[in-house]
């Protein structure tokens, strides 16, 4: 029970290609934008779909894993954490962000790489 405590599984697909860093300490982060789509019916039965965008953040073998099969467009699966971050600016503003840090994802579009 203690992995339910702080747990996020999405499915959606990629908003553009990941951005992958190298850092100078050897570890490797990727991050990627993740669209999932709710659709219901309004009150006068018309089709609607409500679109919201996850920000994502994977590490070393995962983030070269999305680094090398996911593109744009394609549908995925991740299984991670939420995480809170602050980070300044070049220009000094003090910003937050919350974003998912993936422990595993699950590539469900069919191909061979990019």
């Amino acid at each position: 029970m203690s992995n339910l405590k702080n747990s996020v599984q999405l499915i959606g697909n990629v908003g553009q290609d990941p951005q992958t860093t190298n850092l100078e300490n050897g570890n490797v982060v990727t991050n990627i934008s993740v669209a999932t789509n709710e659709t219901y019916k309004d009150a006068n039965g018309e089709k609607v779909t409500n679109t919201e965008w996850h920000n994502a953040v994977a590490w070393n073998k995962t983030a070269e894993i999305i680094d090398k099969y996911v593109k744009k467009g394609d549908q995925i699966a991740i299984e991670g954490k939420l995480v809170n971050r602050t980070f300044e600016t070049k220009e000094g503003e003090k910003r937050s962000v919350t974003e998912i840090k993936i422990r595993e994802v699950v590539l469900l579009s069919n191909k061979q790489g990019k």
